[in-house]
This record gives structure tokens, C-alpha cells and sequence, in this order.
């Protein structure tokens, strides 16, 4: 999400090198990436990714290529004229540019980036029924998803920004298009300052046999700690700093000001400290113990960050520890929504 912005080519040819070598086989990208998004910037980071599998030459069946459609929007007027709704067309066009820019024969795993319809979103918590428009038919997203499939452009089907409502409906409709075993994820995000996923969404995907592909397990780095270690709000080339008034979509949920978020990080930076782990380790560890988590979608933009994320998958959260997470989340639950 950041390569191509805030990481330049030779950085983020880089790290991708070195995660690809720690073990990590499963990229997610976007159309719309990196973020801030702008026209200049748009599809950069697929490209990038193309540009690193070419150049690794790592055999196909040993990376999974992650990437998705965005949804309707009115902003990104580059985009498709905004994109302006999640029509057949409108998808079709984006597997096809995603290809080109991959340069990849298939895409692995193909989402759908938000809905075609109003639900409430980044840092919105209360549904308002008066703000649903008219939106493209779950049937013809389908329908053209499954075209791609059976051209052999995408192998799976993934959602994002899901709701429980939504993944039940596109399950139920999945099924009229043979289409039910090939929705395998859901993409919503998920950290010690956000559990929403467990309140409703756990239990569709426990049954469902549906897998949660966690992003911003590090809140978009506040749990890193970096933001709130001193009075000066963080190093300036952190991202809330260096894109500050430019990513709405990121401000709104992480609210940086917020006394709860700055109680509830200091809590568990603390509780790091004192098992000694960095609170990074200690926020990508303990979304990795979720038994329906399948991956974390972390980002990085510097080696050590890579580092210290990947130190996560190498240790085991005893309960004590978890006692502790959980008895700051029910003082201080979901702070970033």
C-alpha cells in the first residue's frame, strides 16, 4: 500500500526481496495503491510487484498474488471516472489492467476493495438507512467474477470491508453461480485497537469456512508506539505525519488525539515491555493467534520494520499475557473502529 509513495522502487524492491526470503509468499496490492492516493501515484504499487516478480523469477505456484477492485467512489475520477459503481464492466476492466500491470498470467486472489452499497466505514460505527443509494446488483459482481474465473484471470474471490450482512449474501448468491467454494477470504481490519471482527463477522467466518486476511494489524503503526513516545507526536516521515489532511480514510478511524488511544497504547506498549517484546511484536502476535486469521497484511517501509514484524511469527503469547491484553481492551474497546 505504501510502495510506490513512500517507498521508492529501489526500497520496496528491496524489501520485498527480503520478506519473499524470510518466508513471507502472499502479497496483497490493490488498483487503487499506494496511498495517499492521487492520478500520478494510481496502480504504481501493482507495478512495482510485477516489476519484483520478474526480476525474482520465484516459481508462480510459490507466490500468492493478492490484488482488488475499488469500489465506488466519485473521488478517484482516474480510476474508471471514479470508479462510479461495481458493474460487470467496471470489473472486468480492473482484472484486465491489474494483469497488464502485474504482468502475471492470473491473479491469485481477487477482492472486492468496499462494497457497492452504503455501509459504514473507516472509523463510522452506527448504520444509517437513509444513506443506501441504488447499488449494481450482487448477482452481476458475481457473474463477472465468475467469467474471470473460468477464463483462468483469477483463481479465488475475496471481500473487504465486509460485513456480516454482506458475506452471508454474496455466500447465499455465490452458490447459484457455482461460485461457492471459490470465495475463500473477507479483508477487514483487525488489532489490539480494533476486535469489531469478533463481534459478529468471527462466527459467519467459523461456519462459513471463510478466512479473515487481517489488515492494519499495527493500527496504521500506532501500536509500534512511535506516535505517542514522546510530545512531538512521532518521527516526521511516519505516515500520519507525512500525509497529514491528505488520507481522510486513515484519519478518521486513527485518531491520534483520541485519550483513549493514547491510554490504551500506553497500556500495551507496556505490557511489551514488560514480557520484553517490542509492542510491534506484541500487536502482530497477537492478531497471528487468531484461529481464523490466515494471514496478517502488514506493511513496511524500512528493513528493521520488516524485521521486527516478522519476529511476531516465531513466538507464542502465553495467557498471561493475553489476561492483560484483554483486561485493557474491556477498559478501553475499540478505540479505532
Amino acid at each position: 500500500m505504501t510502495m510506490g509513495e513512500q517507498s521508492g522502487t529501489t526500497s520496496s524492491l528491496r524489501l520485498l526481496d527480503a520478506a519473499f526470503d524470510a518466508g513471507v509468499n502472499f502479497f496483497d496490492s490493490a488498483e487503487m495503491y499506494p496511498v495517499p492516493q492521487r492520478s500520478e501515484t494510481s496502480g504504481r504499487s501493482e507495478e512495482l510487484l510485477g516489476r519484483w516478480l520478474r526480476a525474482r523469477r520465484a516459481p508462480r505456484d510459490q507466490v500468492v498474488v493478492a490484488t482488488k477492485v475499488a469500489g465506488p467512489s466519485g473521488q478517484m475520477t482516474w480510476i474508471r471516472g471514479g470508479p462510479t459503481s461495481l458493474d460487470s464492466q467496471n470489473i472486468t476492466d480492473a482484472i484486465d489492467d491489474s494483469l497488464r500491470r502485474l504482468g502475471v498470467d492470473y491473479i491469485d486472489l481477487f477482492q472486492i476493495h468496499w462494497p457497492d452499497r452504503y455501509v459504514p466505514m473507516f472509523g463510522e460505527t452506527e448504520y444509517d438507512p437513509s444513506s443506501q443509494y441504488t447499488s449494481v446488483p450482487m448477482e452481476e459482481q458475481l457473474e463477472a467474477l465468475g467469467r474471470a474465473i473460468d477464463a483462468g484471470k483469477i483463481r479465488y474471490i475475496g471481500l473487504s470491508n465486509e460485513t456480516p450482512y454482506g458475506l452471508m449474501k454474496f455466500l447465499q448468491l455465490s452458490k447459484d453461480f457455482q461460485l461457492h467454494s471459490k470465495l475463500l477470504t473477507v479483508q477487514n481490519s483487525y488489532n489490539l485497537l480494533c476486535r469489531n471482527f469478533d463481534s459478529g463477522l468471527a462466527e459467519c467466518c467459523h461456519h462459513e469456512r471463510i478466512s479473515l486476511l487481517a489488515y492494519s494489524p499495527m493500527a496504521m503503526g500506532i501500536l509500534s508506539g512511535k506516535y505517542h513516545s514522546s510530545d512531538d507526536c512521532g518521527p516526521p516521515e511516519a505516515r500520519m505525519n507525512l500525509f497529514k489532511g491528505r488520507y481522510s480514510e486513515g484519519e478518521s478511524r486513527y485518531k491520534l488525539q483520541s485519550p483513549e488511544v493514547k491510554l490504551a497504547v500506553k497500556e500495551y506498549t507496556q505490557i511489551a515491555a514488560k514480557y520484553g517484546i517490542s509492542p510491534a511484536t506484541l500487536a502482530i502476535a497477537f492478531v497471528l493467534r487468531h484461529p481464523l486469521v490466515a494471514s496478517a497484511v502488514f506493511g513496511a517501509t524500512k528493513l528493521w520494520q520488516l524485521y521486527e514484524v516478522l519476529q511476531a511469527a516465531r513466538i507464542h503469547l502465553p495467557e498471561e499475557i493475553l489476561v492483560e491484553i484483554n483486561d485493557v481492551h474491556a477498559r478501553y474497546p475499540n478505540p479505532c473502529p
